[in-house]
């Protein structure tokens, strides 16, 4: 189960990370194994329905950082911030959920001992570590890359309009290619369960499968449509920063500086799409911003899937842990 669960985090990294952005609510949520996870103003809960078709819900009280240190409550920061805890917090619930699955008899607080508790931690940080690397090969070098070998070294709009629309490429079709395998699938399905469920909680609804079914599975605050936001913004921030580079040191030595260069910039790009995200949720009744937010929406048609009464009782159950 351990090794399903990192490679279910592996899939996950460019689709289905925490919403990162809730003004309305405060409310956000993932996919998990055969569970959903919810994210409130001071909580975070997951419901998991295990094999014998009991559903276990847990909670425990968590406050971003951004309260504790108001500096990095401000804008761009706050995205950077926000993007590092749903990681971490997508990968424990992840493997809190395949726990349950197995049944081990483990609570979220029980250890029973020190070095399994060390053991733990170092699997958490190899895998989070291996999990990077994947993404960052796969989506930010393999394109820069390939382009180096035919556009001039002086052409920074150029360079990373082509290495950026290589890049979203990559990215649909690994979605596309992952919607095949069928624990993804069921992950999808329960993506969409949150979906309906944040849906309905947003509007006031009472929280069950008659009024969940309702709602649409595809959210404009969902990752998937973040990665989109991340996608193009890197094509202008990129460009700007490559450019002065050159106007001011010269031309990049090599696709590795410039490689290095941008994954200095990630939390930039992270917090800048994080307040694109913002705006465009606040601002989706104007025809201009609902236009600009339709294709992560369409996005979303890969990475999630209509769900079942009984999946969608798992994302309200997740849901009424943090209300």
């Amino acid at each position: 189960m351990k090794l399903k669960t990192y490679l279910s985090w592996i899939c996950q990294i460019p689709v289905n990370m925490l919403s990162l952005m809730a003004p309305k609510n405060t409310v956000g949520g993932q996919a998990i194994l055969e569970g959903v996870m919810m994210r409130g103003k001071e909580n975070v809960s997951w419901a998991v329905r295990k094999n014998t078709d009991e559903i276990v819900v847990e909670q425990f009280p968590f406050s971003s950082v951004c309260k504790k240190y108001r500096i990095l409550a401000r804008p761009i920061l706050r995205g950077a911030v926000n993007l590092y805890e749903s990681m971490v917090l997508g990968y424990r619930a992840l493997t809190r959920s395949a726990d349950i699955l197995e049944d081990s008899g483990k609570t979220e607080n029980d250890s029973n001992s020190k070095s399994n508790n060390l053991k733990e931690k170092f699997y958490t940080i190899i895998t989070l570590l291996i999990s990077l690397l994947f993404a960052l090969g796969l989506f930010m070098f393999a394109p820069m890359w390939i382009f180096s070998h035919f556009i001039p070294k002086e052409s920074a709009l150029l360079f990373n309009t082509l290495a950026g629309a290589l890049r979203i490429l990559l990215m649909l079709m690994y979605m596309i290619s992952i919607s095949f395998f069928k624990d993804i699938r069921r992950l999808f399905e329960y993506h969409g369960a949150e979906h309906k469920a944040i849906f309905t909680f947003e509007d006031g609804k009472e929280l069950n499968f008659e009024n969940m079914r309702c709602y649409s599975r595809v959210h404009p605050r969902c990752g998937t449509s973040f990665l989109l936001l991340v996608g193009i913004i890197c094509v202008f921030l990129f460009s700007i920063i490559d450019a002065l580079f050159i106007q001011l040191i010269g031309p990049f030595p090599n696709v590795f500086s410039r490689f290095l260069l941008h994954i200095l910039l990630i939390p930039l790009v992270g917090g800048t799409s994080y307040e694109v995200l913002k705006l465009s949720d606040r601002y989706q009744h104007i025809a201009l911003v609902n236009l600009f937010i339709m294709p992560g929406l369409w996005l979303q048609k890969i990475t999630t899937r209509e769900p079942d009464e009984k999946q969608m009782e798992v994302a309200s159950l997740a849901l009424r842990a943090v209300i």
